[in-house]
């Protein structure tokens, strides 16, 4: 286990200064210390990813001192309920967050919330918030995640009524906005798009859902699937304009009128969500001089150009065996909790690499999409199943290999296929279509 970073002595650190409202939050009730300013591993961004590492460090016996630096106020919590649960009314908040405030005192983990890290000086080490204030580190981890990407118009900008769903306070917003709206356009056929269509819907909303591309899920899933989620949603009552851009929003006394697409019809909106993905937060890094392009470039054990620092999660930019070998960043909670323990086993000794096979899911009405793999570049594909059934799966090859497998409602479909894929077998089609042979049957036995 490595030895707990001794920081250098920092001037006035051991003296009262002045305090701002939100160091004043931060620290009420406690003496101020340099130990609160100097971290043995600083953790940037208390998602999956941040939380994840900080619980893992502990859970490997770390005894250093840990700060876990969020920019938003709440204690860690879920992200993927805010676009179904959460949006739905259905899931208190309290029933999101991912340990109590209890479990971070007792484990010794420093929480920083409200904390905006602007800058990085990686040559000594230094983190500087929003405010100029300084905090100290020996290793670092970045988990920033990621901002959602904005309109290429710019004309989102100013505008009320206009949401993104990312952060707990996005939710909160939109949840009270919600009353006074019927008509909502939902900018994004993918899946924070999709999944706040089905619950908008639900609570008697009219949604229209504006997609680039030529299909919904067209970057994660193939035709099958597509087709499938589309009659699903238009069953009930969503509205499609496929194959369309927008062109900008309309706004009237501040507020969000409409959305005027390319084509130059105008759809009317009381609220427009835009769900067009994210940018990952890596400017911090980038001027310091680490190694970035669409993501923080890392190595097999998360660490990226600086030896002392590490990237996770949504940010990081990896080269992953499930895609042959591509460079990819991944968007989801596995890889965040994954890439989170193999951080935390290098920085403690333990040697470790990331070759984690990929999953997802989304819900959506009574319907459970779970995704085992990467389909990117498939060449040929079997149904197991029809859609018509509300039951099936899609599965991806490649070369005759089975890479990937969309499950819609075959949750034992979705666990065989992790299985097949990290197997890297060549089932013969005609086994794969047959939904009354078990997918294990198919995992070599040698």
């Amino acid at each position: 286990m490595e030895t707990p970073f001794a920081a250098p002595s920092l001037s006035g650190l051991g003296q009262e200064r002045r305090l701002t409202a939100r160091t004043r939050a931060k620290r009420e009730a406690s003496t101020i210390s340099a130990e609160l300013d100097q971290f043995d591993i600083a953790i940037v961004g208390a998602g999956h990813a941040g939380a994840q590492a900080a619980i893992a460090l502990r859970g490997q016996g770390y005894e250093g001192r840990i700060g876990l630096i969020g920019d938003e106020p709440d204690l860690p919590y879920e992200r993927p309920p805010l676009s179904k649960e959460y949006l739905a009314g259905e899931k208190p908040f309290e029933r999101m967050l991912l340990r109590k405030e209890s479990f971070w005192e007792e484990r010794d983990i420093r929480l920083l919330p409200s904390t905006r890290i602007e800058r990085v000086d990686a040559r000594t080490h230094e983190l500087f918030d929003a405010e100029g204030e300084s905090i100290r580190y020996g290793k670092l981890i970045w988990a920033g995640g990621g901002e959602p990407r904005r309109m290429p118009c710019g004309s989102d900008a100013g505008l009320s009524g206009v949401h993104a769903i990312r952060t707990h306070a996005d939710v909160q917003l939109l949840r009270k906005e919600l009353a006074a709206a019927d008509r909502i356009v939902v900018v994004g056929g993918g899946y924070i798009g999709l999944e706040a269509a089905a619950v908008l819907t639900r609570l008697g909303k009219h949604v229209t859902v504006v997609e680039a591309a030529t299909r919904l899920l067209s970057r994660v899933c193939g035709a099958p699937i597509s087709d499938f989620y589309e009659r699903l949603h238009r069953a009930a009552g969503v509205e499609f304009r496929l194959n369309t851009m927008t062109d900008c929003l309309e706004g009237e006394d501040h507020h969000v009128r409409g959305v005027r697409l390319s084509c130059g019809e105008s759809l009317p909106a009381d609220l427009v969500i835009i769900g067009i993905g994210i940018v990952p937060s890596i400017e911090p890094l980038t001027a310091a001089g680490i190694d970035t392009a669409n993501g923080v470039r890392v190595d097999a054990q998360c660490r990226t150009s600086d030896p002392d620092i590490f990237a996770i999660g949504d940010c990081a930019l990896h080269v992953n065996a499930w895609a042959d070998s591509a460079e990819i960043r991944l968007e989801s909670v596995q890889n965040a909790n994954d890439m989170a323990k193999v951080a935390a086993q290098v920085i403690t000794g333990t040697p470790a690499h990331y070759d984690a096979l990929p999953w997802f899911w989304s819900n959506q009405y009574d319907v459970k999409l779970q995704t085992a793999g990467l389909s990117m570049g498939y060449d040929d594909h079997v149904l197991r199943g029809s859609p018509d059934e509300g039951s099936f799966s899609m599965a991806y090859l490649k070369a005759g290999r089975i890479v990937a497998l969309d499950a819609v409602n075959r949750p034992a479909d979705f666990v065989q296929a992790q299985k097949l894929i990290r197997a890297r077998a060549s089932p013969s089609l005609a086994a794969l279509a047959d939904i009354e042979m078990p997918l294990k049957t198919l995992i070599p036995t040698s």
